[in-house]
């Protein structure tokens, strides 16, 4: 099932791409593996994925143990500070940091690992309530340029959810925000390649708006069966 479901997603990418003049190579497909097991995870890599990314710090910590040769591994969950050092340690990039408490977490934990950690800044584009994430724009500014005076932490730019809609009007425009707010940085001075965006329901849009980074799960793995942990199965 996962080779076939791989197949299908690459040749999606591909055709978007030729649709908006991109190459597929631009875009870094990151696995999202979370509750699933080793042993889906080695068969996915089998075929040719090598970033997955894990939504809790612990489960990542786990599998990271069991599972790191050859695999990039991301964080893509809401990190709270006292779970950061199972991040660092694992994580090549971490897409959600939000707030200059855990900015500084990471870096005082990246200093302890004797790493630079690549970080995301992640925007909450929809205004959603339930969701983390930066709101306006100011916040996001001072904690870039917090960032950059941060020997362990390098920011690679920015991520965010679209809100599950079929309005594809909603959707874009949130995709839409995220690109302007990174070139908006990077004509402050920044640097920032990465637009971490879309998922298995919207990634279409994202990678037209500018996404170098989509995060799939249900497209390669199926629906998860989230009442069990991922040890379990």
């Amino acid at each position: 099932m996962v080779q076939e479901n791989l197949n299908r997603l690459r040749q999606k990418i591909k055709e978007i791409c030729q649709k908006c003049d991109r190459k597929p190579e631009e875009i870094t497909l990151v696995a999202v593996s979370k509750n699933n097991p080793v042993s889906v995870i080695e068969e996915a890599f089998k075929y040719g994925v090598k970033d997955f990314g894990e939504n809790k710090a612990q489960e990542l910590r786990d599998k990271f143990e069991v599972k790191s040769h050859g695999i990039i591994w991301h964080f893509i969950g809401h990190l709270q500070t006292n779970k950061v050092k199972y991040a660092v340690k694992a994580a090549e990039l971490i897409h959600s940091v939000d707030s200059q408490k855990v900015l500084d977490e990471i870096n005082k934990r990246a200093a302890s690992e004797n790493k630079i950690q690549k970080i995301l800044f992640e925007v909450n584009t929809s205004d959603e309530s339930n969701k983390y994430g930066l709101k306006n724009f100011e916040d996001l500014k001072m904690l870039a340029f917090a960032a950059e005076e941060l020997s362990n932490v390098k920011a690679l730019g920015l991520m965010t959810m679209a809100p599950y809609t079929d309005d594809k009007k909603i959707i874009r425009d949130c995709f839409v925000q995220l690109r302007l707010w990174k070139d908006k940085l990077n004509e402050m001075g920044h640097d920032y390649s990465d637009l971490s965006m879309g998922m298995t329901n919207d990634f279409d849009i994202a990678i037209e708006e500018g996404s170098s980074i989509i995060r799939i799960g249900t497209a390669i793995f199926g629906e998860r069966d989230n009442s069990q942990k991922w040890n379990q199965q």
